[in-house]
């Protein structure tokens, strides 16, 4: 393999490939993307069967057969949401303690942790027994989740060269896909079977068991090693996953960065207080704010019963989640590919834009076909609504499905790294938990509207992408604030002028 060269536009470069080492802990470490996704993928799936419905929710069970019940109401409970979103209360204060404990002990041990989390909640799901038993187990895969996402992009992004690090990163974003469309599959062959949502439920634990394995092989990143003065170390794993001898200036400048970083006592009030760490902050922030309210969710979790709730049976809405989680993931490697070369501003300001135009055409749909009481009569509008929403979910999944997690884990200084990613990652799970406590009440009660809300949301963060992020591929993460914040039209003025 040829020896690259990291891609520094005006100053140092690192000499670099891109070797089978990075490649293959890239690789493991995402499988925390593949738990993340089973989970999002079989909650909305488990939620539809009636075996489940009837053993945990037996009111929810009656009225979605009811004949005459409003159609936008059926699953409309909170305890019904709460199975759902329970797991992402756990998530803010799991990724909390991860950006504590994986700055002092590392990476690596916060991911083996998460994936003994992960395995736990399944376990104690599958053998639930009552509601109690059922939330405990989705709070145990809450602190799994939360580890997991608030260490693998970091893991990643720390030790892929700047020049694939969106293609190795977005792997965590394509075995989130992965995972759902698994979970689909899942929740289709177990739907017909006595108590077949506890094997859909159970299965989480493979997941976690590949990650429990493969987290034995991976490497503690050079910057956590160096930040915690394993300075040798450093240096070795440093050659191994760069495949060169010459790592001399990357080291060094990691040296500089964690000298300067050991030097902060206390990340987060360095994080808050430090003007200069206010533009990655806004910005890691906003965009995972505004990746959950692309509407995402409402698809992820609910698809098969907004698609029971258009008329389709059981089966067809089973089928139609397949498909369209089918074309989230063939989606998602259009980004492996291509975010590197094109960069991240293309793809979030298309992604912005295919969504709000399917948004709004499934919402005149729904407004004009899907009335108050009894299915759509016509074959043609769920045909077309799927349609629609494998088409959403295609410009999420090449957009602001993946980049919504690779760029804040890019745009941070080593110094308030797993504080500020702990903020992109805590909106994450109080959005979702929002999305997945609400949207069934919130459909109930707005409808259709509800997908022109989100319409709109997607104008908004295609403006703040254009006029507010900056470009940031092939940038090394320690000389960010120097090629880009200072660079840029409005953040410049929160550094002090030279």
């Amino acid at each position: 393999m040829a020896v690259g060269v990291m891609n520094i536009e005006e100053g140092v470069s690192f000499p670099a490939k891109t070797t089978s080492h990075v490649r293959l802990s890239s690789l493991i470490a995402a499988v925390g993307g593949l738990m993340f996704g089973y989970d999002i993928g079989i909650s909305g799936g488990v939620t539809s069967m009636d075996t489940f419905l009837k053993k945990f929710f037996p009111h929810v069970y009656e009225k979605k057969h009811r004949v005459h019940e409003n159609n936008y109401c059926k699953f409309d409970d909170q305890l019904l949401q709460l199975f759902t979103s329970s797991l992402y209360l756990a998530g803010i204060f799991a990724s909390l303690a991860a950006s504590f404990l994986s700055r002092r002990y590392g990476r690596k041990p916060i991911i083996v942790s998460a994936s003994i989390f992960f395995c736990l909640g399944a376990l104690l799901n599958l053998f639930a027994q009552d509601l109690g038993m059922l939330i405990a187990g989705r709070l145990l895969l809450g602190l799994g989740i939360g580890f997991g996402n608030q260490t693998v992009p970091l893991f990643i992004s720390e030790i892929a060269p700047p020049q694939t690090r969106g293609a190795l990163n977005i792997m965590f974003q394509f075995l989130i896909t992965i995972g759902i469309l698994a979970a689909s599959f899942v929740n289709f062959l177990t739907s017909t079977m006595k108590d077949g949502w506890r094997y859909s439920l159970g299965g989480a634990a493979i997941p976690a068991l590949i990650l429990l394995i493969g987290s034995y092989f991976i490497y503690e990143t050079p910057a956590s090693l160096i930040e915690r003065g394993r300075d040798e170390e450093g240096k070795q794993v440093l050659r191994t996953i760069r495949g060169v001898e010459d790592i001399e200036l990357e080291f060094n400048e990691i040296k500089r960065a964690t000298e300067f970083s050991n030097n902060v006592k206390s990340p987060f009030k360095e994080l808050f207080l430090n003007r200069e760490n206010r533009p990655p902050l806004v910005c890691g922030t906003l965009l995972q704010f505004f990746q959950q309210f692309t509407g995402i969710n409402v698809v992820m979790f609910y698809a098969p019963v907004l698609f029971q709730t258009m008329g389709s049976g059981n089966d067809a809405s089973l089928i139609s989640t397949v498909v369209t989680n089918g074309v989230n993931a063939i989606a998602t490697i259009i980004a492996v590919f291509l975010v590197d070369k094109f960069g991240r501003k293309f793809f979030l300001v298309e992604g912005a834009s295919q969504m709000t135009g399917t948004q709004v055409a499934i919402g005149a749909l729904l407004f004009k076909n899907l009335h108050l009481v009894g299915p759509i009569t016509s074959h043609v509008v769920p045909l077309i609504v799927l349609i629609l929403i494998c088409i959403y979910v295609s410009g999420f999944a090449w957009s602001w499905g993946p980049l919504g997690w690779l760029v804040p884990s890019e745009i941070y200084p080593i110094e308030v790294r797993n504080a500020g990613y702990f903020c992109a990652v805590a909106m994450n799970m109080v959005c979702t938990f929002i999305i997945g406590q609400f949207f069934l009440s919130a459909l109930c009660r707005f409808r259709s509207m509800l997908f022109f809300f989100f319409g709109v949301m997607n104008v908004i963060m295609g403006l703040f992408v254009i006029f507010f992020l900056p470009e940031t591929k092939g940038i090394p993460i320690e000389e960010m604030a120097d090629k880009r914040w200072k660079k840029h039209w409005h953040w410049k003025n929160y550094f002090k002028q030279n």
